[in-house]
């Protein structure tokens, strides 16, 4: 009986190595596709523009002081930056489930009470929005609102149909927390009514919100994010 030589003994060892460096160099370089896959998945997806006053009003009719109703074609939502495998975009959540009225007295806006149904917030196309229901804490605290600290002039340029851009001071309750924001807000007359467009800066932490939950290693929430909103405003 021939005994086997060192080399004979061997080759089945080196055989193994071999093909266990072939599966795991297939593995890697699944994982390494997946990873770009994903990172191609998540730069593709359309981002909506910020809100903006809709195109082509109205001439100005009418008087402007009174109850304005807050109409359907109003929109409100959240933008927040998203980072997967260091590429950063945003997730953005709307919905068209906003109510309130403004009052305008003596050519002023002396008061708003705006309401914005979080529970409504889409994404992508009126998919559910899970990053915003667990951000917000939206089955705890369904509604956001937005009011007036301090009356706002609306000046000639307003009154004539062209729009303008005033910083308000303002409260935006989030998460059951009141705080005075800023708001920057773009304002045109449009036939009878008003169209508002604006945008708040929202830091989650100002507002008791946890810090949002991500993609595990590959990926994270911003601790912030911005609250925007266009307002069709209709005489009451």
């Amino acid at each position: 009986m021939t005994t086997p030589t060192i080399d004979q003994a061997a080759a089945p060892a080196r055989r193994r190595r071999h093909w266990v460096r072939w599966i795991l160099g297939g593995l890697a370089a699944f994982v390494i596709l997946l990873l770009a896959l994903v990172a191609v998945a998540v730069k593709a997806q359309p981002t909506p523009a910020p809100l903006a006053l809709p195109a082509a009003p109205a001439t100005p009719a009418g008087a402007v002081d009174g109850t304005y109703q807050v109409a359907p074609g109003s929109v409100a939502g959240f933008r927040i930056t998203q980072t997967v495998l260091l590429l950063p975009s945003e997730v953005v959540g709307r919905t068209g489930d906003v109510s309130g009225t403004v009052t305008v007295i003596d050519g002023r806006a002396a008061a708003a009470d705006v309401r914005v149904n979080l529970l409504a917030l889409t994404a992508g196309g009126n998919k559910p929005a899970p990053q915003f229901a667990t951000s917000l804490d939206t089955a705890q605290y369904p509604v956001a609102a937005v009011a007036l600290a301090q009356p706002v002039p609306l000046d000639a340029t307003v009154l004539s149909g062209n729009a303008t851009t005033v910083t308000a001071n303002g409260t935006l309750t989030l998460h059951g927390v009141t705080r005075t924001v800023a708001v920057a807000r773009t304002v045109r007359r449009n036939g009878t009514g008003l169209d508002i467009a604006g945008r708040v800066p929202v830091a989650f932490k100002d507002y008791g919100l946890s810090e949002p939950s991500g993609y595990g290693p590959i990926g994270s929430l911003a601790d912030h994010g911005v609250a925007e909103f266009v307002l069709l405003l209709r005489h009451g």
